[in-house]
């Protein structure tokens, strides 16, 4: 499923900024709020055993987590992206408007305070604005104008939008983030704001590169349309420098190349975000929305999951029948992977399911109880309904007489009626003596059956073969489902998380549709002449592609891909909506190859695996196709041609192989077209087929093969303690972005794994500082030098931008141990992480692995869990480990030397996002291990809002520390205030002692 932090731009939220700080009560102690003081002793108790019980390896808190990450001065602003921002408002109020009123629209738009020094510098910007003088005796009132030459055609009236309605995902997912994974679920989707915050999945601000005096100052409107048609189809937005190739490929003629250099010629069709403010290169191009009254949806995931107003009436008119309230709709779950009961499905675009939770199962069977007791079992209960008709909703007692269920009246007959359970989902033909009218108050509860797509099966959604692998593999299960579009019928992917690996049902249906005919044949003690070695990964396994006719076959319906390709104008194979499990299409050496998405970092970079190779690697979305309809049954037809396979009788297993092993073996097949095999043995359960491999035909003699020459070698003798290890693959166990992934060709053989997807902040009200507080400080000081060593010539990021003591920021707590020791992210930025481990990804998964000089206190790129984060190198063991600590994120974790990159110039750009922190408002004390369970509980992995106390500063941005004042803001009833919390349960326990 989908990892990495869900990111970009794919939902525009904006927040509303209050001039009043509801956060002002870090002065009172806890004793003076009563009046938010909870009954603690049965549910902490109730709360720290269920938890125990769930995670018992997490009986102590971890250890060694002193490292912190700090705040730092501001430095200069920027003049390139201030000007680009000032361009678009200009554009918007092209009539202009006063001065005075600029900083105010800026932090509307972009959540940052103008820089006092650009109101200075607006006079000598000529060719962004012109400033006037008005005739009042006032000197300092001054109009602002958009340049003489400018001429823009926005409506001022879009510019502000006070709260586009969006919902959040998963993703990030965000991402997230995603995105992405830790077990996290989403919180709660309100339609309520945070003050100076912007969510990792709508990055607000955006700007344009001021364009040259010689450059064109418009677009054709020919230009335009088709830039927009790209833009649409990536709603998540569109790097800027994937422009050209795109348009190349799509419309088969050069982008002009003034396009590029003057963006801002683009910003009545799109937004413009610079994450990556040192390098006004690189840029992502945001779709404008339609209407002025919202943003885009993100991912898709957040759209209105209300039924149409047909449906609504046809609801209205059968539950008015025999009441006056109509049934409401039924919502689709929040979180981006609800847990679904799938009943039943005759058509995989009308799959039928119930979900699971306490809005929804939980609340069926309660209304259920209350059905059984008021219509009871005895003669005093209601009668049968004396003359049901058809659309009729009814209550209904089971043929077994121990349940009653809501339905609705399909048919009538002599003495029988004909109903659907309209929660559970199914017919029946009933008694007319068990049929009663439904009352009132169990029309409050939405109807539970309900139906989705599978996504990818639409163009097979009633094959035989496809809905019988279905039934067997679904039916009757409970199962994950990933979100992927939320409308009347939302389009999901299943996964079955109840074996060690989860399985993704909609793969698992496509895969009925292959012809086994067209596989690669392979029996036992056979030989085979003409193999080709196409990949050989860093685990030692290997993926070969043998003579079949399924080879033929491929090859030729590639080559008439590519020449329809060519031939066609179009958009419309571009991909859009990515999501694991779907086949599509890649170039791999300049021909358009079969490709699985295996996971996903975000919504623009992706891994993938060439099906007919065995080749993984880390692309853009921008880089896949759609197949051609007329192609997809014949190319789906066809089993994967690359074979896996493992060299058999050596000592080592696969997994354990060392580098040199691994290149060696390289460097004697990939460039050989001339191999051949004999197979030993085949491990159905694995997928593996163990084979003696050689570099000729004589495959009589055991003795030339290559199995026999690496066990005589020294191969696996160099490095006995290094190894690459692949990792087994990670469970999705919670409604989290858990993906499947595969690592690229010259890493570890498919290691599903995950990144965080970080759920987005939802606020009962806006939360600012006071009048006289600013809003962020986001200037900073130049970068800090990094410890003195040979090998460090690169600087440190500058320090991350914080407001000062007692004002507000959102954060989201990624890792906490206990209350005097969490690790925050601030939330505004964080989407800008996203793109920097996007970006980390398709950089170091395309790099030669080439041996790193390791130094203590040092910083790094590492590979963790399929993700490559910036580093602080804590200590190098003897046995190839290395301790690092996440500076991003704030975790520890304990890797293999061979995982660890230099950090180039370009990924020292951003700040580090984590800092460490404690809790204000409490003793600090030796927390027990049921005070960190209950810290943990409410906080990790959670958006919050934090209350600057104050800041312990230190040489090193990780040695810094805050005392902070966290508080939930996510419930509608009130704010919750952790120190309150976390004192009353102090006080428990001492009144115990």
């Amino acid at each position: 499923m989908r990892d990495g932090q869900s990111e970009g731009k794919s939902g525009a939220h904006s927040y509303r900024t209050s001039n009043q700080n509801p956060l002002n009560r870090k002065g009172n102690l806890p004793a003076e709020k009563s009046d938010k003081r909870m009954t603690l002793p049965s549910r902490f108790q109730k709360e720290v055993q269920a938890h125990l019980s769930r995670n018992p390896q997490q009986s102590s808190s971890p250890q060694n987590l002193n490292e912190s990450l700090g705040i730092g001065k501001g430095k200069p602003y920027n003049p390139q992206q201030v000007q680009g921002r000032i361009r678009e408002i200009l554009g918007k109020y092209s009539n202009g408007f006063w001065v005075s009123k600029l900083p105010q629209i800026y932090r509307e738009l972009y959540k940052q305070d103008l820089p006092t020094e650009a109101i200075k510098d607006l006079e000598t910007w000529t060719n962004i604005c012109t400033v006037e003088k008005t005739c009042s005796s006032n000197p300092s009132e001054l109009l602002l104008y958009p340049a003489k030459e400018q001429t823009t055609k926005s409506s001022p009236s879009s510019i502000l939008k006070s709260n586009p309605s969006a919902a959040p995902v998963v993703t990030l997912n965000p991402t997230e983030k995603p995105l992405h994974s830790p077990a996290q679920q989403r919180p709660p989707n309100t339609n309520l704001t945070r003050s100076g915050s912007c969510s990792p999945q709508s990055p607000l601000s955006s700007s344009s590169s001021p364009s040259p005096p010689s450059s064109p100052a418009t677009l054709s409107p020919d230009l335009k349309l088709k830039l927009e048609e790209l833009l649409v189809k990536y709603s998540n937005g569109l790097w800027a420098h994937a422009l050209p190739k795109l348009f190349q490929d799509t419309y088969k003629t050069k982008l002009p190349g003034h396009v590029l250099e003057n963006l801002h010629l683009l910003s009545d069709i799109c937004t413009i975000d610079y994450p990556m403010p040192e390098n006004p290169k690189r840029a992502i191009l945001y779709r404008k929305s339609s209407t002025s009254g919202g943003g885009e949806d993100e991912n898709r995931n957040r759209r209105n999951s209300s039924t149409s107003e047909e449906e609504l009436r046809v609801r209205q008119e059968l539950g008015r029948r025999l009441s006056n309230q109509a049934v409401p709709s039924l919502h689709i779950p929040k979180e981006e992977y609800p847990s679904v009961l799938v009943v039943e499905a005759t058509n995989t675009n009308g799959v039928v399911l119930r979900y699971i939770g306490e809005d929804y199962s939980k609340a069926q069977e309660h209304m259920e109880d209350e059905m059984r007791e008021f219509y009871g079992l005895e003669q005093s209960g209601p009668a049968p309904l004396s003359s049901p008709s058809s659309g009729q909703l009814v209550a209904v007692k089971t043929e077994e007489e121990e349940e009653i269920l809501r339905a609705q009246v399909c048919e009538v007959m002599a003495d029988k009626v004909k109903v659907y359970y309209v929660d559970h989902g199914f017919s029946e033909v009933v008694s007319k003596t068990k049929v009663f009218e439904l009352h009132e108050k169990f029309f409050k509860l939405p109807f539970q059956a309900t139906k989705c797509k599978l996504a990818g099966l639409e163009p097979f959604c009633q094959e035989v073969a496809v809905l019988k692998k279905f039934e067997t593999m679904a039916s009757g299960r409970i199962l994950l489902a990933e979100i992927l579009e939320r409308g009347q019928t939302p389009l999901v992917v299943l996964y079955d998380t109840s074996q060690d690996d989860d399985v993704n049902i909609n793969a698992a249906c496509m895969k009925v549709l292959q012809d086994k005919t067209l596989a690669s044949p392979l029996q036992v003690n056979s030989a085979y002449m003409n193999v080709t070695v196409s990949s050989v990964c860093s685990d030692g396994t290997i993926y070969c592609q043998l003579p079949s006719r399924g080879l033929v076959k491929l090859n030729e319906i590639l080559g008439n891909i590519e020449s329809y390709f060519h031939s066609q104008v179009t958009s419309e194979f571009l991909v859009s909506r990515p999501f694991c499990g779907k086949g599509c299409l890649a170039r791999y050496k300049g021909k358009w190859s079969r490709v699985e998405i295996t996971n996903l970092h975000g919504s623009r970079v992706l891994d993938i695996m060439f099906t007919d190779v065995g080749v993984q690697a880390s692309v853009e979305v921008f880089e896949l196709r759609e197949i051609p309809p007329r192609f997809l049954h014949d190319l789906i037809a066809i089993p994967p041609q690359a074979v896996k396979c493992c060299l058999a009788n050596l000592a080592v297993s696969v997994g354990s192989w060392t580098p040199d092993a691994v290149q060696w073996l390289r460097e004697k097949v990939l460039n050989t077209t001339d191999c051949s095999m004999k197979v030993a043995k085949v491990d159905e359960t694995k997928c593996c087929i163990y084979v003696h491999l050689f570099t000729d035909k004589n495959f009589h003699d055991p003795a030339h093969s290559l199995n026999q020459q690496m066990a005589l070698s020294d191969l696996f003798k160099q490095q006995p303690d290094v190894f690459l290890t692949s990792h087994s693959p990670a469970k999705i166990s919670t409604p989290t972005l858990s993906s499947k992934t595969s690592r690229n060709s010259d890493s570890t053989n498919g290691s599903p794994t995950s990144t965080s997807v970080l759920p987005k902040p939802h606020l009962r009200r806006a939360l600012s500082g006071p009048k006289s507080g600013g809003g962020v400080n986001t200037t900073t000081t130049g970068p800090l030098e990094t410890p003195s060593s040979p090998s460090s010539s690169l600087q440190l990021p500058p320090l991350l931008g914080l407001p000062s003591a007692g004002n507000n920021i959102d954060v989201y707590v990624s890792v906490a141990c206990h209350p005097g020791h969490f690790v925050l992210q601030p939330w505004r930025d964080m989407y800008k992480l996203v793109v920097l481990m996007g970006e980390m990804i398709l950089y170091y998964n395309k790099t030669e692995d080439k041996p790193v000089n390791i130094e203590k206190n040092q910083i790094y790129a590492a590979k963790i869990e399929n993700n490559w984060h910036r580093v602080l190198v804590k200590g190098v063991l003897t046995n190839g480990l290395v301790s690092v600590y996440e500076l991003d994120y704030g975790k520890h974790e304990l890797i293999s030397c061979t995982q660890l990159r230099p950090l180039i110039k370009e990924f020292r750009q951003l700040p580090f996002q984590g800092i460490t922190a404690q809790l204000a408002g409490v003793k600090q004390r030796q927390w027990s291990e049921e005070a960190s369970i209950v810290f943990r509980n409410h906080v990790e992995k959670k958006p919050l809002v934090a209350q600057l106390e104050a800041i312990q500063e230190a040489s090193n941005p990780w040695d810094r520390k805050l005392t902070v004042f966290l508080v939930d803001t996510s419930q509608e009833e009130r704010d919750i205030w952790v120190h309150d919390i976390m004192a009353e349960f102090a006080d428990e326990l001492t009144n115990e002692l």
